[in-house]
């Protein structure tokens, strides 16, 4: 059975980025007046000023900082700015400056819609998005979402957004772009891999489901197969795995396919519990940090599939918490891996909430398989390479779920795990 309560859930992330310690603890404001309008006249003052001079940085100028915020404030030709968007600003330069594509600052508004994400529920097109290669990258469609529908795919590059080219935007000025409500449209500049020439694709945001964990039976040769698909490692994969598991057992299946393509991450501690399903009280992954310790995760599961023949699909949009998973089962040799090289995210986010309701998303750690592999960049290598063909409409031919079936009958036949 699983751990009902993750130690975990609302602090590590090993999330690719949807969007994106703090600058100051405590709140730059101004005095206004009782109408709330921008008293020009009014003195700032500082709350919690001695936050500004932590000892690792009390040599700091932090007049400069109040020298360039009066400077704003007393001439800048476009007012009014608020003192909410120059502190916003600030924090988020802050991060921005750590040139990490996977940290990131959100402000109140911001860290509210990243955490409907977390929770399953989002509008918009319906697709993770990252930096590669310092390009605006697809990371995954989400299964029956808009974005997969107008035929993005994993690997895919966003070269403009309603015309605005993606070279100099943030990733989170990006996600802001692309995000919009229900029935609204965005025009995005697609380059493919087997496209030299890119095309424009439009659009229509809409209300996004995340069904985390889908489960089916099917038989072949006579025998029942289960086809478990986690989309995502949300909050609540942990129990729909649960109970695809006492399912399938219920339906007596000889094997099971894993597919994990397109999965773009999630929590952390979810890929853990989920990997106990087949690794039995070992290490899942290692987590290491910028001093060098490190944690070791391990499953607290009662591993119901170790004995279990498992096959497990991933592409080049399977990442972070996904290859966790993927990771672990091919050390263990619990699992053939057929597929594409995946993505590469071997980082660990930590998701800190700060206390006007903005947040920061911060690398703070790299994690490791349990044999010690590094999948940052270089993601998980399949065991069986199976590319799917631009073009190719899967709904009438998936040659990688063929041969990951053609691999699962082999393992029945042979006894293999």
């Amino acid at each position: 059975m699983f751990a009902r309560a993750p130690r975990r859930f609302l602090a590590a992330l090993a999330l690719v980025a949807l969007a994106t310690g703090s600058f100051v603890a405590g709140y730059v404001v101004r005095e206004r007046e009782q109408a709330g309008g921008r008293d020009r006249s009014g003195e700032m003052r500082v709350v919690n000023r001695d936050a500004l001079r932590p000892p690792q940085v009390r040599q700091l100028d932090f007049q400069l900082f109040w020298d360039l915020w009066t400077l704003i404030d007393r001439d800048y030709l476009r007012q009014p700015v608020t003192d909410d968007r120059l502190l916003y600003g600030a924090l988020a330069g802050m991060v921005e400056h750590l040139d990490d594509p996977y940290s990131a600052f959100f402000d109140p508004e911001h860290a509210k819609l990243f955490r409907q994400d977390l929770v399953g529920q989002l509008e918009g097109i319906g697709a993770e998005i990252g930096i590669k290669e310092k390009q605006l990258t697809v990371i995954a469609p989400l299964p029956g979402s808009p974005a997969e529908r107008a035929g993005l795919r994993s690997g895919d590059v966003i070269l403009a957004i309603d015309g605005t080219p993606t070279t100099n935007l943030t990733l989170e000025e990006a996600v802001a772009r692309i995000r919009g409500s229900k029935g609204s449209s965005v025009i995005l500049l697609i380059r493919s891999h087997a496209q030299r020439v890119p095309r424009e694709v439009t659009i229509v945001r809409d209300v996004v489901h995340i069904q985390s964990v889908a489960h089916r039976t099917m038989t072949r040769n006579g025998k029942t197969i289960g086809v478990v698909t986690i989309a995502q490692f949300n909050a609540d994969a942990v129990e729909r795995l649960d109970t695809a598991v006492r399912e399938l057992l219920a339906a007596n299946v000889h094997g099971i396919v894993l597919d994990l393509r397109n999965n773009p991450g999630g929590f952390l501690q979810a890929s853990v519990d989920i990997a106990g399903e087949w690794v039995d009280r070992r290490v899942v992954v290692r987590e290491r940090t910028n001093d060098g310790k490190i944690t070791e995760h391990r499953s607290s599961g009662i591993a119901r599939l170790v004995a279990m023949p498992t096959v497990v699909l991933v592409n080049r949009g399977t990442a972070s918490a996904a290859e966790i998973l993927a990771g672990a089962l091919q050390d263990y040799t619990l699992a053939e891996i057929i597929g594409e090289r995946t993505f590469g995210k071997g980082t660990v986010q930590h998701l800190a909430n700060l206390r006007d309701g903005s947040a920061v998303k911060l690398t703070i750690a790299e994690w490791l398989t349990p044999s010690g592999r590094s999948i940052e960049r270089d993601g998980v290598v399949p065991d069986t390479a199976v590319a799917i063909p631009d073009g190719t409409d899967l709904t009438k031919r998936d040659p990688q779920m063929d041969a990951a079936l053609t691999a699962l009958d082999a393992r029945m036949r042979g006894g293999d795990r």
